[in-house]
């Protein structure tokens, strides 16, 4: 069988190292396919970082699809059954870095616009494209920068589909209508460091700090919603001493993390971790940082029209999720009031041998394109 147009595009990406924050040619070849199809395309450069925005039409609404052309390293090299920038078809699978995070999901989108313009060139409203080579790493030169630069001009956006990998067993089964907050902090928690025979001359930190950890670690710090499971609160390193076992440490570092819903708000939280250690009081210092909002898309025009378009491609009905970690919706939220985040499986991502099922590959495709032709057709 012909290799369809969306495995080709897709394999041509894979086939660039991308390792982030690079984007190795990726968006200038999205420019290449774009730029006949009647988008304006824009270069976002920001530290080294390569951001795309591509815009098609004046009018409202807009709608926009996002994603990412960096991936993640790619581990040991000769652990893979074969290279992973050479996009390989194996065993019904199309294996590569970025298979499945998330350069099929970008060939899915730029042949569906090409289908959708095709059939439809009176469409009405915008289609836009919001491209980033920095969502696998730090993130603050990506999406952010060009959301900052949208606001900034005005330009407003209705409905956004960001194309990460969010089905778990099938292709269909769930899309992300919101994503957690993640807040972490840096604690240390000071004692006296002395010699361990002469604890009166000494304060041992851990002993005090105990007390404290129990309580954070029991807290319920909220009960979740509708779309969200409680907010959790995880130790993820923990250090103290000099090494010796005969000395008392001056002082317990550790590093902990919030993953929160929209029941909670980064600032009380910070405020009720502050109120606990003061409470048992300890000498400290304590450093935030706050990583993601969490964002949250409730059940509307865009997941249903999602879901209704995965049900008439695949029969499969679909669950909405706020699961997982961060993602660049987070920053495209502040400015667009509908955000749902569908992709292929996510079983593979971030490992060797990553990979995509090829039978999901052009049904991806005509998801997108049908979410284009409910929303948009004229």
């Amino acid at each position: 069988m012909k290799p369809s147009r969306t495995l080709l595009l897709a394999e041509e990406l894979i086939a660039l190292d991308s390792v982030t924050p690079h984007d190795r040619g990726c968006q200038e070849r999205l420019k290449e396919l774009l730029a006949p199809l009647g988008f304006h395309c824009e270069t976002i450069a920001s530290n080294g970082v390569t951001n795309l925005w591509a815009r098609k039409g004046t009018a409202a609404p807009v709608f926009v699809f996002a994603g990412h052309t960096d991936v993640v390293p790619t581990g040991p090299e000769h652990q893979w059954a074969s290279s992973p920038f050479t996009p390989t078809r194996r065993d019904g699978k199309l294996y590569g870095r970025g298979a499945s995070d998330m350069k099929t999901s970008i060939a899915a989108m730029v042949v569906a616009c090409e289908e959708f313009i095709a059939a439809n060139p009176d469409h009405k409203g915008s289609i836009a494209f919001l491209i980033t080579s920095d969502e696998e790493g730090p993130a603050v030169d990506g999406t952010v920068v060009v959301c900052e630069r949208l606001e900034e001009r005005g330009e407003t956006l209705d409905y956004c589909v960001v194309g990460e990998p969010t089905s778990v067993h099938v292709l269909g089964d769930t899309i992300k209508n919101g994503r957690r907050g993640s807040l972490s902090g840096h604690l240390v928690i000071k004692g006296i460091q002395g010699h361990i025979a002469y604890p009166h001359l000494a304060r041992n930190p851990i002993h005090q700090a105990a007390p404290a950890l129990a309580e954070l670690a029991a807290e319920v710090w909220d009960e979740g919603n509708e779309y969200y499971a409680p907010t959790s609160w995880q130790i993820s390193n923990i250090q103290a001493g000099t090494g010796a076992t005969n000395v008392i440490p001056g002082h317990v570092s550790l590093d902990f993390n919030f993953r929160f819903s929209t029941a909670s708000t980064a600032d009380g939280l910070e405020a009720r971790v502050h109120a606990i250690l003061d409470r048992h009081g300890l000498d400290y210092e304590l450093q935030w940082t706050l990583s993601g909002q969490p964002f949250l898309t409730p059940k509307g025009l865009l997941s249903d029209t999602l879901c209704n378009a995965i049900y008439e491609e695949l029969g499969v009905q679909t669950e909405l999720s706020t699961t997982g970690g961060t993602s660049d919706g987070r920053f495209i939220a502040r400015i667009c009031p509908q955000v749902i985040e569908f992709g292929p499986p996510n079983a593979s991502i971030h490992k060797i041998d990553e990979h995509i099922e090829l039978r999901y590959i052009d049904p991806l495709k005509n998801i997108y394109r049908r979410t284009l032709e409910q929303l948009l057709a004229a």
